[in-house]
């Protein structure tokens, strides 16, 4: 009740809006220059720690990306290259690269990526479909490729000898100096692919790529996918002027996947040696990387029910192998990118969540395990970087609360952990090679993101992008009407503790309609102190125009350490809608909501979210907007689907339960469905079927499909519509009208 009692009392002690005040609009949002300010993305400390790289978008095109250097030692910011000098006019991306990036989640044009060779002393960066290379003190960018076909996952060999990327399915070299091309492989075509992650790789495991380097040069691991399995299915892509009949191999769950094998080449020969995965072909490939000495390549394999993952060795020299180790789950095991082989001992860093919650592990090469480097009730994000120098492991984590994202460092011989991050908020970090120096992208929900640099300690050098909310950042005229959210928790009668945001108008007048803007999926979470991006100022508009504005964190999702996570399985759509409903029932007890005005949104797995909470608890949520919904998990991916569901062969009645078509008969809100007509992630095919059952049972719903568009639903003028869209239908529905 005190809670309940002090969120009044910050609700009806509200400033009133000044009324020479700019009123945020969904066009502003969404128009240039970006609200964010000016704070850079994709930023880089060079190798040798003298400068750091990053990309910023134009001041007239914010999704427009120059590329841009600070240099440390002069303190001096200049742009290195102009995109549009090097390229004008549109970019005609290949149905390959347009995947890519979706799964990659890059959007935007220009310079959208780039890379440092690892002696700091050139750069390379794709445009347009060819490569630049750049050598510091030249003046200008050579361009390595440009051909008709569309090159993808270009990058440098370690010593940067040598370019390679994949080319209609196919791995290339090319000798920088000399200019010669080489094919490792020659035979990818149709459903033969080498050197390329699989659909389920891409977006399931996070495994972007098909090809690694050894540290020395000599050699070259890559995939080689055969993609006949897989059920190939017609879908239509639909767009303004024409329709188009896509045959995708989509491997729906329960089907079979690719089968994917791996070899090693040297660059002398190019003659592949295969690597013996096993005699089960039924199983996914992980991971792969190369151990220090160039001899020894590790890859991680992982069972089709995920609930084994082994770290195997191979030696290149004789092709024996070792498992260094395993982890198990009763439930599922998550993947991780934090195996770390140190430049100076033979040893590694692992990360497991075998004690309930994700923590660092020292093992020596051999797979034998020195000792647990963290621990706790809290878990682990990421590995920042390793000063074996010092003997210090920097890793960004959720120890002090799991809403902000901090930077700690432990000993490599274990003991206290030091927090070097001191600002509440959200830390993004990115050290030198040397772990010497760090890039901070720092945010609050408030707060723009702001861009320093920092010694190893956590004292700033220097500003990259302050960002300061003054007089001349774009967000300044609408700071008298912006509204800080209130974070909290509390304690379900099962006795889980959800963490919620809460935005309230700044006058409350009666009784508001609230919106719950929910994902509910696990590896997310909606509930942190971080700047949301133009969702965010979504939420700004929406408590402006009169709406409460709840966000919380089911169980399911992210960051709480696995067993809130594995609460899921085996049957989703159950707890995260009854910790959905704790979070209405919360709001109901605010004096200020209107307990029959109370609607939910969310994308995606979000979009799924709102279907079942407008279907199982249509007491509590009187309208919903359902973005690219998952309908039936039976039509979405293996990996995914089958990490928490299990195989549909041996959980068939979860699978029905966790349908949205067994309840779509108890809708009795109003729903707004909308979808990109040409997604091929959670295909089109989700929201028609529903389309035609709530058809069928004669039940009334709103639709707005988007000609093109995938399952981001991109581009600002879309953006515009896709929002005005929403709102209109809040509005109708439980806002302004009522």
């Amino acid at each position: 009740m005190k809670k309940l009692a002090t969120l009044l009392a910050l609700a009806l002690t509200g400033t009133s809006l000044s009324l020479s005040a700019d009123s945020l609009s969904i066009e502003r949002i969404f128009s240039s220059p970006s609200l964010d300010g000016d704070a850079p993305i994709k930023l880089r400390v060079s190798p040798d720690g003298s400068r750091v790289t990053f990309l910023k978008g134009k001041e007239t095109d914010y999704e427009r990306y120059d590329l841009w250097e600070y240099h440390i030692e002069s303190g001096k910011t200049r742009m290195l290259f102009d995109s549009d000098k090097l390229h004008s006019g549109p970019e005609q991306l290949s149905d390959e690269e347009k995947a890519r990036r979706e799964r990659l989640r890059l959007h935007g044009s220009g310079i959208v990526d780039y890379q440092w060779s690892d002696d700091g002393k050139a750069l390379l960066f794709p445009l347009a479909g060819d490569v630049f290379y750049y050598r510091l003190g030249d003046t200008q960018a050579k361009r390595l490729l440009q051909t008709p076909e569309f090159e993808t996952d270009i990058r440098f060999s370690p010593k940067a000898n040598y370019i390679s990327f994949v080319r209609e399915q196919n791995l290339y070299v090319l000798n920088i100096k000399s200019g010669e091309e080489s094919a490792i492989t020659t035979d990818g075509k149709g459903p033969i692919k080498y050197a390329m992650a699989e659909f389920v790789a891409q977006e399931e495991m996070g495994r972007m790529t098909g090809y690694w380097w050894s540290p020395d040069e000599s050699q070259i691991a890559y995939t080689r996918i055969d993609e006949s399995p897989v059920e190939e299915i017609t879908r239509s892509e639909i767009y303004a002027d024409s329709i188009k009949m896509i045959t995708q191999r989509y491997p729906s769950t329960g089907t079979p996947n690719v089968k994917v094998a791996l070899a090693v080449s040297s660059l002398n020969d190019k003659q592949p040696h295969w690597v013996d995965l096993g005699k089960d072909d039924d199983i996914y490939l992980a991971r792969v990387k190369w151990q220090r000495d160039s001899r020894h390549l590790t890859y991680q394999w992982q069972s089709r029910d995920q609930q084994r993952l082994e770290l195997r060795r191979v030696n290149t020299d004789n092709w024996q192998q070792k498992l260094l180790l395993e982890e198990t789950a009763s439930t599922w095991v998550n993947l991780q990118d934090d195996l770390t082989f140190l430049r100076h001992s033979p040893q590694f860093i692992w990360s497991s969540e075998r004690d309930g919650f994700k923590h660092l592990y020292l093992y020596k090469n051999d797979g034998s395990l020195l000792r647990q480097l963290t621990q706790g009730k809290w878990v682990v994000d990421d590995i920042a970087a390793v000063d074996e120098t010092n003997a210090w492991v920097y890793f960004t984590g959720r120890k002090d609360t799991p809403l902000e994202k901090h930077l700690y460092k432990v000993s490599l011989n274990g003991g206290e952990i030091t927090k070097v991050s001191q600002r509440s908020g959200f830390h993004g970090i990115s050290f030198d090679r040397k772990a010497q120096v760090y890039i901070d992208r720092f945010s609050t929900i408030n707060t723009p993101p702001q861009v320093s640099l920092h010694k190893a300690d956590g004292n700033r050098l220097a500003w990259l992008a302050e960002n300061a909310l003054d007089a001349s950042h774009p967000l300044n005229p609408y700071q008298q009407q912006w509204v800080k959210p209130s974070f909290g928790s509390f304690t379900t009668e099962q006795g889980v503790e959800l963490y919620y945001r809460l935005y309230t108008p700044q006058n409350v007048k009666g009784k508001r309609p609230a919106i719950v803007y929910l994902y509910g999926g696990p590896h997310a979470q909606v509930v942190t102190n971080s700047w949301a991006g133009s969702r965010g100022l979504m939420f700004q508009y929406w408590v402006n125009q009169g709406y409460v504005v709840f966000s919380l964190d089911n169980r399911g999702s992210n960051y709480r350490g696995k067993a809130f996570e594995d609460a899921i399985y085996r049957n989703m759509g159950d707890v995260e809608v009854q910790d959905q409903i704790e979070g209405v029932k919360f709001l109901r007890q605010l004096p200020y909501v209107d307990a029959q005005r109370i609607g939910v949104h969310g994308h995606s797995y979000g979009g799924y979210m709102t279907l079942m909470s407008m279907f199982k608890a249509g007491d509590y949520f009187q309208a919903g907007v359902s973005g690219a919904p998952v309908t039936d998990w039976l039509l979405y991916d293996t990996h995914y689907t089958e990490r928490y569901m299990a195989h549909p062969a041996e959980n068939a009645e979860g699978y029905e339960k966790s349908s949205v078509f067994p309840y779509a008969k108890d809708l009795t809100g109003d729903l707004l469905i909308y979808h990109g007509m040409a997604d091929d992630n959670v295909l089109f095919t989700h929201s028609t079927r529903l389309y035609k059952t709530l058809q069928d049972l004669a039940i009334p719903f709103e639709v707005m499909d988007y000609p093109g568009k995938k399952h981001g639903i991109r581009g600002k003028q879309t953006q515009i519509h896709l929002n005005r869209t929403i709102t209109n239908f809040f509005d109708r529905h439980i806002g302004k009208e009522k």
